[in-house]
C-alpha cells in the first residue's frame, strides 16, 4: 500500500492529483490510500504514516515551505513534491529535501514523468528503506524503523519501532542481502537492527523494546565482534 497525502487549499486541484496518483498505481497494480489535507495546520495534526506527499507551497495561514520544514523536523521521510505557481519558489525546496515540483496547471504528461522517475527511486531505495511487496500491495519501510526481523514458515515479520508488525513472503537470504551493514543474522530465522541491541548474555540478545532474540552458537563468537566494530564505528 503506497501512502500518499495531498496538501492545497485548492480543491479542485487537490481532486485532480487525487485522480492521476490514482490512476497511475493503478496502473502499475500497486494500491494508495490517499489523504487530502486543506493546509499546513491540519497535515502537521495528522501524524500518521506518509510516503508521498503533494504540497502546494502558496497556502492561505501555513504555507507549504514552512509545513515542509516542521514535517521534516518531526522526522517525515517520504518523498515531498511541491506544488506551486512560482518557479522561483522551487529554488528553496532543496532546503527540504524535496524530490521534485509540479507547476499549476499541472499537466499530465509531466506527472506521469515525475511519478516514473519517483517509482524508480522508491524501488532502487534499499541503501536506507525497504520496498515490501504484498500480492499487489507495496509499502516503503525505512531501514531505521525496522527493530529485527523474524522468519517463520517462509513468512517474514519486520518487527517496527512503532509496534506494528508488517508480514510478507520472502526468503532470508534475499532480506538480508536487501540490508546493509546496522543488521546482523544472529540465528537462522533472525535478524535484528544493531542500533536497538540493548544487551548480550548467554546466547541472548535482548533488545530496546523488550524483544529477546535467540543467538546461534555457531554465530556468537562473531556477534560479539560484530557488535565491538558497530560500537567503533558509532
Amino acid at each position: 500500500m503506497i501512502r500518499i497525502a495531498i496538501c492545497d487549499d485548492e480543491e479542485s486541484m487537490s481532486n485532480r492529483i487525487r485522480t492521476m496518483a490514482s490512476a497511475f498505481f493503478r496502473g502499475k497494480n500497486m494500491e494508495t490510500a490517499i489523504l487530502q489535507f486543506s493546509g499546513g495546520e491540519e497535515l502537521l495534526g495528522y501524524g500518521g504514516p506518509i510516503d508521498i506527499l503533494f504540497l502546494d507551497i502558496q497556502m492561505a495561514g501555513m504555507d507549504g515551505m514552512e509545513t515542509a520544514v516542521k514535517l521534516r523536523e518531526k522526522g517525515f521521510r517520504g518523498f515531498l513534491i511541491f506544488i506551486t505557481v512560482l518557479r522561483e519558489m522551487v529554488f528553496r525546496s532543496f532546503e527540504v529535501q524535496a524530490y521534485d515540483y509540479l507547476v499549476k496547471p499541472v499537466e499530465e504528461s509531466r506527472f506521469e514523468k515525475t511519478m516514473e522517475r519517483l517509482l524508480g527511486s522508491m524501488l532502487n531505495a534499499g541503501e536506507v528503506s525497504l520496498l515490501v511487496q504484498k500480492g499487489y500491495e507495496s509499502r516503503i519501510i525505512a531501514l531505521e524503523d525496522i527493530v529485527f526481523c523474524e522468519i517463520i514458515d517462509r513468512k517474514v515479520y519486520l518487527h517496527l519501532t512503532s509496534g506494528e508488525v508488517v508480514d510478507f513472503y520472502d526468503r532470508i537470504e534475499r532480506l538480508e542481502a536487501r540490508l546493509d551493514d546496522r543488521f546482523f543474522r544472529c540465528h537462522r530465522s533472525f535478524l535484528i537492527h544493531l542500533k536497538y541491541l540493548k544487551s548480550y548474555k548467554n546466547n541472548t540478545a535482548y533488545l530496546e523494546d523488550g524483544s529477546k532474540i535467540p543467538v546461534s552458537r555457531l554465530r556468537s563468537k562473531e556477534f560479539s565482534g560484530v557488535i565491538l566494530q558497530y560500537m567503533r564505528s558509532r
